[in-house]
C-alpha cells in the first residue's frame, strides 16, 4: 500500500519553529517531486512549497520564503520542511504530495498522485 505519512506538527509560540516530515511507504520517493500544502480554517489549500526529485528545484510561496526550508533525504525516505519564525498566520493543516516526476508544481494540486493525511501546525501564544 502506498502511502505518505506527515509528522512533526503541534503547537509552537509565533517566532517558534517546528520540522515537518513526509515519509513514505510501500514506495521509493527517490523518482518522485514532492509538494507541502496548507489549509488554513476558512481557506483554500494553497501550495507552500516543493522540491524536485534530484532535490535540485525547489519552490517557495512568497509568504514563507526565507523562513521556512524544504529539503529530501531519499536514502530515508523523506522530505523535511523547516519551518522558522511562525507566524500566526501560518496556522493550518499541512499535506504532503507526491507526483511520479521529475519537477514540481507550487500550486497545482492535481499535479499530484498520492496525499498524505495531514499534520497540524498552531502558532498562538
Amino acid at each position: 500500500q502506498l502511502q505518505l505519512v506527515e509528522s512533526g506538527g503541534g503547537l509552537v509560540q509565533p517566532g517558534g519553529s517546528l520540522r515537518l516530515s513526509c515519509a513514505a511507504s510501500g514506495f521509493t520517493l527517490t523518482y518522485y517531486a514532492i509538494g507541502w500544502f496548507r489549509q488554513a480554517p476558512g481557506k483554500e489549500r494553497e501550495g507552500v512549497s516543493c522540491i524536485s526529485s534530484s532535490g535540485g528545484s525547489t519552490y517557495y510561496l512568497d509568504s514563507v520564503k526565507g523562513r521556512f526550508t524544504i529539503s529530501r533525504d531519499n536514502a530515508k525516505n523523506t522530505v523535511y520542511l523547516q519551518m522558522n519564525s511562525l507566524k500566526p498566520e501560518d496556522t493550518a493543516i499541512y499535506y504532503c504530495a507526491a507526483a511520479g516526476a521529475y519537477y514540481c508544481s507550487g500550486d497545482a494540486e492535481n499535479y499530484y498522485n498520492y496525499w498524505g493525511q495531514g499534520t497540524q501546525v498552531t502558532v498562538s501564544s
